[in-house]
Order: structure tokens, then sequence, then C-alpha cells
């Protein structure tokens, strides 16, 4: 177990993402702390939820930046204030660069609400129904230099009915969510997931 780890979760929105790590942490499941959350809007509500637990919220606003080189540069400065050593995206609603990946390299992880490769992108729920598709589900990833297009690390299915909607389905997804990205960090965390190009094992 590397308890040396640091986390720094990035949010742009809600953070149920990352109140699901929070909680997650105060079980005992995830053995390590956040050092910081940031978030690119000064109204996401992860800010709120972050100051609740005692854990620094930072808001890099986007829209303050003239360039996003420099957003992202106040980003980094921001992760390594903290000393974070996995960057782990709750609802985070910018594709990141490649010096950004560079920097943390196998570093980052982000959930996404659909079963990857198919339906990436901010709208998958409105996608999958628009598609028919009979599952979806939510996949936890490393992030790369595209769009939701990183080696695959779990997926959880969950069934599309005939009758959901966006909100219907997006409910059922998020409650598998909370269960599997908790459950990638703390196996990041006890060294047991291994990268080799696209190809993710996890150790028994």
């Amino acid at each position: 177990m590397n308890n040396q780890i640091i986390l720094g979760v990035l949010a742009s929105g809600r953070g149920s993402d990352l109140q699901s790590i929070i909680d997650a942490i105060e079980n005992g499941q995830i053995k390590t702390k956040i050092g910081v959350v940031l978030t690119d809007k000064p109204e996401a509500m992860a800010l709120e939820r972050a100051r609740k637990a005692g854990i620094p919220a930072v808001c890099v606003d986007r829209k303050k930046c003239s360039t996003k080189e420099e957003f992202e540069q106040k980003l980094v400065e921001q992760l390594k204030k903290y000393n974070v050593g996995l960057v782990v995206l709750a609802g985070f609603m910018r594709i990141l660069s490649p010096y950004f990946v560079n920097e943390f390299k196998n570093c980052i992880l982000n959930i996404h609400p659909s079963l990857l490769p198919s339906f990436g992108g901010a709208h998958a729920h409105r996608d999958v129904l628009a598609y028919g598709v009979k599952v979806s589900g939510c996949t936890v990833h490393f992030v790369d230099e595209g769009m939701d297009s990183g080696p695959i690390i779990m997926q959880k299915a969950v069934p599309v009915l005939d009758d959901d909607t966006e909100e219907t389905l997006s409910v059922r997804v998020l409650e598998q969510e909370h269960i599997i990205y908790p459950k990638v960090i703390e196996l990041y965390l006890a060294g047991k997931i291994h990268v080799n190009g696209r190809h993710v094992t996890i150790d028994d």
C-alpha cells in the first residue's frame, strides 16, 4: 500500500463523483487523502463539497485565462503545490492537452457515463438513447491526449429500459460510477493496475 500518492480532483459541476471518493476515504476504502480539489467554474458545487470535507478547494477560472495553455499551467501549478501524484477527473468537462497529460503520464483517471469506446463526448446519455442500444454503463479509463480515448481500466454495464429518459438512465449509471470509481482508485493506490499500450491488467 502506497500512502504517499496524494489525490488531486478536477471537477466542473455538482461533484457527486467527488463525494463518492470523499466518502470512500472517510470509510477507509481509499487509504490516502485528497490534496486539493480544482474547478474551472466558480459556481461549481464541487468546491463546497470539498470545503465541507476540509479539503483545499481552488477555482482556476477558465474565463479569466487568456489561453488554454495558461489555464492548464495554473492547474498543474496547483496540483504540484499540493504534491498530487494521481489526478482524478470527476465531471471535468474539458479535454486536456498533451502538455497536461505528459505532466502526469498514466497518472490521470477519468470516469465516463457510457461503455467506451461507444458514445464518448459530452452527451453520452442522449446519444445512447438516440441510437437505441440496449445496454449502457460507465467506464473508468486513463486519460490520454484524445477525448475519452485512453486505456480502459474498468467498466460496469447498466440496462437501457424502454421508457428511459436521459435523467432516469443517468441516475442508474451514476449509482455504478459511485461504486467503481473509488474501487479503481483503491486498486491504483495498491499498485494493482498495470498498463501495457492500450491494455490494462489488474492483479487479483
